[in-house]
């Protein structure tokens, strides 16, 4: 079983680091071109492949771990909720599908599991409640965007380049916290919030700058 649960994290990390590699591509490649569509897709796909293969090892014997299948989630919400931002770029798509919310519900759950994970181990381990608290709530805040924007979506119909800013920029940021403290070994809060904090750094900056064009033309 042990050899098994060791291929699947092979496995994991193979694909992850595919994906670690188109992700910061796409970064690097001019937004909208041909080649930050093919890098996304790269990165979408390893980042997946990736993730559900978490999910199953932290299930695994000698393996459990909640917070890492949580944060699993995590990154499957990001990567399709910012795949599916980019259908509502179409001005004949005039509601949010079943799917959409489904996946915005699901992150929700889990955002609020991670806060009672989070009250639940306070006393015993507060490092790890407290990435409890900051992962869980981000879920929450961001799940709550996606039904709000799904329930307006002809006031705001210009914000679906900032979901998709917002979803995959956070992919990537899970990834590269995920390769610092599995890949690294460098498991304390700097390593868990640092991608985090330099990430929004980077979103913030491209949701400024998109909110300037979208004055100007029709996204």
């Amino acid at each position: 079983m042990e050899t098994f649960i060791k291929t699947l994290i092979y496995i994991h990390a193979f694909f992850g680091g595919i994906g670690l590699i188109a992700g910061f591509a796409t970064i690097i490649v001019k937004k909208g071109s041909s080649n930050h569509k093919l890098f996304g897709k790269v990165f979408s796909a390893g980042m997946l492949v990736s993730s559900l293969l978490s999910l199953i090892v932290a299930q695994m014997p000698h393996h459990k771990n909640l917070f890492l299948f949580l944060i699993g989630i995590f990154t499957i919400y990001m990567i399709f909720a910012g795949n599916a931002a980019l259908s509502f770029k179409s001005r004949s798509k005039e509601s949010a599908s079943v799917k959409d919310y489904a996946i915005s519900y699901i992150m929700l759950l889990s955002g609020i599991l991670m806060i009672i994970m989070a009250a639940i181990n306070w006393s015993v381990n507060q490092q790890f409640s407290i990435l409890y608290l900051i992962f869980g709530g981000l879920g929450i805040l961001m799940s709550s965007r996606d039904i709000s924007f799904y329930k307006n979506l002809k006031n705001v119909r210009n914000k679906w380049i900032h979901h998709h800013i917002g979803k995959m920029s956070g992919a990537l940021i899970a990834s590269v916290t995920a390769f610092i403290v599995a890949g690294l070994h460098y498991g304390n809060i700097i390593g868990w919030l640092a991608p985090t904090v330099l990430g929004s750094f980077y979103i913030s900056y491209w949701i400024r700058k998109t909110k300037v064009k979208t004055k100007t033309s029709n996204y």
